[in-house]
């Protein structure tokens, strides 16, 4: 374990790695940008990931989400994300729902357990209610706004919600928050301007087989009608892959300012409570782990 994370070591510092391992974070979609957050936490040797997700892995999601194999396709996204997590940190533990997250069943989830939520959900009525419940718990979150028909993976940026521009879902999702009276919200967002996609080069299959539709798509035309093209998003493989790669690393950053443990040399280590407590809570998952190993066999 430690020699796992000997690099990431030498640049943050033991305590650093102990925060991490004693983390708990919640990721919501685990698509093309959500799972490359997941990628970050996992290889970061977060402890604890809970993965929510209710899509299955299908052919048009091998050009961009990094959970897509031809080996995975019809598997839950949170079963193909479990599994790499597994070959990666098996000492993460990894808590799977594949369900949608709504306002009726939000009240099943508690998310005041987890130390940091990732939004990655493509639909605004979710994302929302998320963000509210989190800012109710105070719970620190990243919501991730629009990657698709974009091509510019260095547009990026991290800001609050009240300074995006160009982004049209990050416009929606600012008009509902400022209704609720939630003035702030750290987002990655992209300055691009989306492009239209070519509606006329989509294939039928792209629109049977996708994941990222409307539920009022109809799959029994043999043509899609322009209304239902539209509720296809275009994409490619950088760009959710780089918004993603931004997301985890803002995550992993937080958790470490939050609990002061960013950068503390071998020499203060000693003698600073911030890493004693990480050393503790580490520790403490450690056990965790080895009591689910226990049970197991």
């Amino acid at each position: 374990m430690q020699e796992q994370h000997s690099r990431t070591q030498l640049l943050l510092g033991r305590p650093a790695i102990d925060t991490l391992e004693g983390s708990s974070v919640a990721v919501f979609g685990v698509g093309g940008v959500g799972g490359y957050v997941v990628e970050v936490l996992a290889r970061s040797g977060v402890g604890e990931l809970a993965l929510f997700d209710n899509d299955r892995v299908c052919l048009s999601n091998l050009n961009r989400q990094i959970v897509a194999l031809h080996s995975t396709v019809g598997q839950y996204k949170v079963d193909a994300a479990e599994a790499r997590i597994r070959d990666i940190n098996p000492h993460c533990i990894v808590h799977k729902y594949p369900s949608f997250y709504l306002p009726s069943n939000a009240d099943d989830y508690d998310l005041s357990q987890y130390d940091y939520v990732v939004d990655c959900i493509d639909t605004v009525t979710a994302k929302i209610e998320l963000i509210k419940r989190c800012h109710q718990l105070h719970v620190p979150i990243l919501s991730c706004m629009g990657a698709a028909n974009k091509m510019d993976a260095t547009a990026f940026r991290v800001t609050d919600i009240t300074k995006t521009t160009m982004d049209p879902l990050a416009k929606v999702i600012r008009k509902k928050l400022r209704t609720l009276c939630i003035p702030h919200l750290k987002v990655v967002y992209s300055e691009e301007q989306p492009l239209r996609p070519l509606i006329e080069e989509m294939p039928v299959a792209a629109v049977q087989n996708s994941s990222d539709t409307s539920p009022n798509l109809s799959t029994n035309a043999e043509m899609p009608t322009p209304a239902e093209r539209r509720t296809i998003p275009a994409s490619n493989a950088f760009v959710p892959a780089a918004a993603g790669l931004i997301a985890g690393g803002e995550v992993v950053k937080d958790l470490l300012l939050l609990a002061d443990t960013y950068r503390i040399s071998p020499a203060d280590a000693a003698n600073n409570p911030a890493a004693q407590a990480a050393a503790e809570r580490a520790k403490a998952h450690r056990e965790r782990v080895n009591k689910i190993r226990n049970k197991g066999e």
